[in-house]
């Protein structure tokens, strides 16, 4: 008798969390929803605070306006007290659908700025949230469209075995391998990844659906593209599985986007910039989004390093690329331009480089 392998959501919604990716589980009511994410708390020692959107106001997000030293002073409400004294801490938005537009409009700068009135909360906390599909809301209503775009959205389902199982032995929370947050290095190589590919498909940067339902989804924006790239380096961090990766950029940025990316990913096969930057003889790839991905990995690196020693390899590089692709390695020559390191000599490749130079703005 075969098992099938566990769902991929709960794993998603623990590198999300892991990565501070502010995430919103959808699904039916009484699924367990509220219990996994307490338990994913109590397993990553993070204070959970809940907070019930049908049952507040919009002065408990944009805080109540109390005299305070002759001035107008936003006074956060309690919970937002305790995270912001804690440190650190799981902020769980539950029953986000039974929240008034009015409340879920007072919401947007919690969830993307981490700001509670006037007090700025820590940028430790974490956001989870939680929402019934409107037609399974108490009242429901739809999520707006700028507050479902501050969010990677996940379907929480429910499988039978998963049921028994967690009757008979524990609702298990998912092992991760690695909690800590990717670094900035990795976070820049997905970056320039995400980026190459919006080269190829520009017409996917922003897409705003034209109904109310599927505006309370996930679609395409800089924002969400941001959120997929980061999910990106949180799963190349941890080394979680694909199904994993998919339920995070699929939640990012939409299906119809998602998947293209997922696939443009999966069949880039770039090589490694360390071997680049240590002069390795590794061709560099002919097509040129290939192209833009390997020298946005290779200027991210160096941007990460800060050292002046990659930073001068890293212009043989460019030059290589001018060969075949002078625009490309323009692009790439302005990043390295505009972030030169202190003390660094001008290399002699850039003598090769003079047209390209010239046509990035960087020589009169």
């Amino acid at each position: 008798m075969t098992t099938s392998p566990p769902s991929a959501v709960p794993e998603a919604m623990a590198v999300a969390v892991s990565a501070n990716l502010p995430v919103l589980l959808w699904g039916a009511p009484g699924t367990g929803k509220t219990s996994s994410v307490l338990a994913l708390g109590e397993a990553l020692g993070l204070p959970v605070e809940i907070v019930v959107g049908s049952i507040r106001e919009p002065t408990d997000f944009s805080g109540l306006p109390v005299l305070r030293e002759g001035g107008t002073w936003f006074a956060p409400p309690r919970w937002a007290e305790r995270l912001a004294r804690h440190g650190t801490g799981l902020l769980f938005l539950d029953e986000l659908t039974t929240a008034p537009p009015a409340v879920q409009a007072a919401m947007l700068r919690v969830v993307l700025e981490r700001t509670v009135g006037d007090l700025a909360l820590p940028p430790e906390v974490r956001i989870v949230a939680a929402a019934n599909p409107p037609q399974q809301a108490a009242d429901g209503w739809n999520l707006s469209a700028p507050l479902a775009n501050r969010l990677v959205h996940l379907n929480w389902q429910v499988r039978a075995a998963d049921v028994a199982d967690g009757f008979t032995t524990g609702f298990a929370v998912p092992d991760l391998g690695r909690k800590d947050p990717p670094g900035a290095a990795e976070v820049a190589r997905a970056r320039a990844l995400v980026g190459a590919f919006l080269r190829v498909r520009p017409e996917l940067v922003l897409a705003v659906p034209a109904g109310p339902d599927q505006a309370g989804r996930a679609w395409p924006s800089p924002r969400t593209w941001e959120m997929a790239a980061r999910a990106v380096a949180a799963c190349e961090h941890g080394g979680v599985r694909d199904e994993v990766l998919a339920e995070l950029v699929l939640g990012a940025v939409g299906e119809a986007a998602g998947f293209e990316l997922l696939s443009w990913l999966r069949n880039l096969d770039l090589p490694d910039p360390r071997s680049l930057l240590a002069g390795d003889d590794v061709p560099l790839p002919g097509r040129v989004d290939r192209l833009h991905a390997v020298l946005g990995a290779v200027v991210a690196h160096v941007l990460a390093d800060g050292g002046r020693e990659p930073w001068e390899r890293a212009w043989t590089v460019v030059a290589r690329a001018s060969r075949t692709a002078p625009d490309v390695a323009a692009s790439a020559a302005r990043s390295l331009a505009a972030a030169r390191p202190a003390g660094a000599t001008l290399p002699h490749a850039m003598l090769d480089l003079a047209p390209v130079l010239r046509a990035a703005g960087l020589l009169q």
